[in-house]
């Protein structure tokens, strides 16, 4: 398993700075869910940002991921850094939202 132990560098998936990697991602998609919801208030509900960003099921998917991954690093490490993964394979994939709204 050398690639999964490199990519936690000399931690070896130890519990603390798993959890604590997973802190800053937690926090980073808190900022992004905030900002979103800002932006979408701000122009109103009926923008175009507001309607193409709509419930933002990713946004929220990823805060309650990382939350979950946290609580889990203590117990499951390796387990909370493939959950780390699957968000950062999530937001791999284009999000066309906004770019539908927008040719309309």
């Amino acid at each position: 398993m050398p690639f999964v132990t490199a990519w936690m560098g000399e931690n070896h998936f130890a519990p603390v700075p798993v959890a604590l990697y997973g802190v800053v991602l937690f926090m980073a998609a808190c900022a992004y869910y905030v900002l979103s919801q800002t932006l979408a208030t701000h122009h109103g509900k009926d923008s175009k940002l507001a309607i193409a960003l709509g419930k933002d099921f990713k946004g929220v998917v990823s805060v309650v991921i990382y939350a979950v991954a946290i609580a889990l690093a203590s117990f499951y490490p390796v387990l909370a850094g493939s959950l780390y993964g699957v968000v950062a394979l999530m937001w791999l994939v284009p999000d066309r939202r906004i770019e539908r709204v927008l040719a309309k």
